[in-house]
């Protein structure tokens, strides 16, 4: 079941569509507002600015514009995410850059920004990783680079922020959604392929946002039970 989030305002990047938009309805199902952060309009009428993660200081501006239009934050997912797979020599440098820039460089360029909010309302900070962030695998240098990445910056995070802002480092497994559509063939998950249904994924991230001020979930998994990619 949904927390109530009483009115509380989460900040969403990449919340126009998967694990994104599944937090966006969730958020919104148990009272909150959501507020997005995307390269494209939301399929439902929340507030959001268009933004390209891959460019941080744009990506602090409109984390600071959507906070002022909330009228602060008490709580932030960055779910905002893109991959390319390939081997390393055979991926363009511009592309492997910005992969890590997304993934990476954004999520901490939109929690910079959003920090001063969530200090005022003792919120809370929700970073996705993936189990490629604690599991390293062939041709997705880039990807895994980013979100081992996210995973260290996280930890230091929370030992940064204790006491102030919760934070939760979120490790999901392979989600049915459109992420993989755009990969060759070679890349995208077989017929026999289990997912998550991102739905259940954003129940865990309405379990981190609703904790009390004080205490944090701190970690959390969340695949299929048959994931591949994890443990």
């Amino acid at each position: 079941m949904s927390r109530d989030m009483n009115g509380r305002t989460i900040l969403v990047t990449g919340g126009s569509s998967g694990l994104g938009a599944a937090v966006v309805a969730a958020v919104a199902k148990a009272g909150g507002r959501p507020y997005v952060l995307d390269r494209q309009p939301p399929a439902v009428e929340v507030p959001w600015v268009e933004c390209d993660l891959s460019d941080t200081r744009a990506a602090e501006a409109a984390t600071r514009r959507l906070a002022e239009q909330a009228g602060g934050l008490d709580g932030v997912v960055t779910a905002a995410g893109m991959d390319v797979p390939g081997r390393l020599t055979d991926v363009p440098g511009e592309t492997w850059d910005r992969i890590v820039a997304i993934n990476l460089l954004g999520t901490a360029a939109v929690i910079r920004a959003a920090v001063p909010h969530l200090e005022r309302s003792h919120g809370t900070v929700v970073t996705v990783a993936s189990t490629l962030g604690v599991k390293a695998v062939s041709d997705a240098t880039a990807y895994c680079a980013a979100k081992f990445g996210v995973v260290g910056f996280t930890r230091a995070l929370a030992a940064e922020l204790a006491g102030t802002v919760g934070v939760t480092l979120l490790i999901p497994g392979g989600m049915r959604t459109a992420f993989f559509d755009d990969r060759d063939e070679k890349y995208k998950p077989g017929p026999d392929a289990v997912l998550n249904d991102p739905a259940d994924t954003a129940e865990a991230v309405l379990f981190a946002l609703g904790q009390p001020p004080g205490c944090a979930v701190r970690e959390l998994v969340v695949c299929a039970e048959q994931e591949s990619s994890y443990p």
